[in-house]
């Protein structure tokens, strides 16, 4: 994505010693570059949410573990001392698949003998490989998207009203995104568009991130309280959502965000086309039932209590509730498969079905 006239990834490397990534804490307000040097650093970036999003997280563990091994090379016992390193990266967020996917891809191309300045080679190596692989499959999401948004744009013969949830954008992967990659390549193939903007409590990555992203790409779009979408349904001012996911069962049960669930219910009630965007690194093909087998992220409750934002240029916190009432925060909720109309991946659109994810995926036929 373009910033300024300047075209940015989430994350990269830099010289032979580090990564460099968007601290997202701190948008809209301040665009703000870190560089990552240790494993530790990149654990804290990914549990502290400096990076977030499916597709980013496995990029940054995958970066991660090229620092692992460096920092390994200098202990005496490389492989013992890899592998915690991976056990560090994989506790850092237990919702998005991409984390381990990643962390275990690297394992693997490395666990071949050789001096550890080889294995360091290759880390890097297979890191550069998700990273690019990350961007090309939300490009090609959003190829395969856009015929959604210009059948509908054709039908209705005015813009088409989107509805999103959470950042499923270029920021929350390594570039384009996957919610949003339909949406900027309708934009930027001259079909109208306007996309109502979820807040997304209680980290609010919609009014921070995704109207940031899109106002940055001139798509037109509108902020809206996190229980509006119901009301935005029910008057026909939303032709389809278009979600992202942080795992998808085999099955196609999906988990996002707290509050899709609801929006998926009430896409349901309405009539609304509810498509989820991912990559196939999103996938969990081990798991079938979504509701009893992916882990939910509880949080903090001061994410819950606290409001954040700027203020006469400061970042400030908030407290909203009374200082001593207790607060549950779910990161992430499940969207059964019966509630989605379609999965919209790098090869195809399919439904959310064991046999058709299959079809687009046969390699992982059991």
């Amino acid at each position: 994505m373009n910033v300024d006239g300047h075209h940015y990834r989430t994350v990269w490397t830099v010289d032979d010693d580090r990564i460099r990534i968007i601290d997202q804490r701190l948008l809209p307000h301040q665009f703000v570059l870190e560089d990552l040097r240790t494993v530790d650093d990149v654990a804290r970036a990914i549990a502290d949410m400096h990076v977030r999003g499916a597709g980013l997280i496995g990029a940054t563990a995958g970066y991660g573990m090229w620092l692992a091994a460096i920092e390994a090379a200098n202990a005496p016992d490389f492989d013992p001392q890899l592998n915690r390193f991976a056990a560090q990266l994989k506790a850092t967020r237990p919702t998005a698949v991409n984390l381990a996917w990643a962390v275990d891809r690297v394992l693997a191309a490395i666990a071949e003998p050789g001096s550890s300045g080889e294995k360091i080679a290759a880390a890097r190596r297979v890191a550069d490989v998700i990273a690019d692989e990350d961007a090309d499959f939300c490009r090609r999401i959003g190829v395969h998207g856009l015929p959604l948004l210009r059948a509908i744009h054709e039908k209705k013969g005015g813009p088409v009203n989107v509805l999103t949830h959470c950042n499923a954008g270029w920021l929350a992967f390594v570039d384009h995104g996957s919610a949003t990659a339909p949406i900027y390549a309708a934009h930027e193939a001259g079909i109208p568009v306007h996309v109502w903007v979820d807040e997304t409590r209680p980290r609010c990555q919609g009014s921070k991130l995704t109207a940031w992203e899109l106002g940055r790409h001139g798509v037109p779009h509108t902020l809206v309280a996190d229980n509006t979408g119901g009301h935005l349904m029910q008057h026909g001012l939303v032709d389809l959502v278009i979600v992202g996911t942080d795992r998808t069962t085999r099955t196609g049960d999906v988990a996002n965000k707290i509050g899709t669930y609801l929006k998926a219910l009430a896409a349901k009630d309405n009539g609304v086309p509810f498509y989820v965007a991912l990559p196939s690194s999103t996938f969990d093909w081990t798991m079938k039932d979504g509701l009893r087998e992916i882990p939910v992220e509880e949080r903090g409750g001061n994410e819950v209590k606290y409001a954040d934002g700027w203020h006469e240029g400061h970042h400030i916190a908030v407290l909203l509730a009374p200082e001593n009432t207790p607060a549950a925060n779910y990161g992430f909720d499940i969207t059964p498969a019966r509630l989605v109309t379609g999965l919209i991946t790098e090869r195809g659109v399919c439904a959310a079905t064991g046999s058709a994810i299959l079809d687009l995926f046969p390699e992982h036929r059991e």
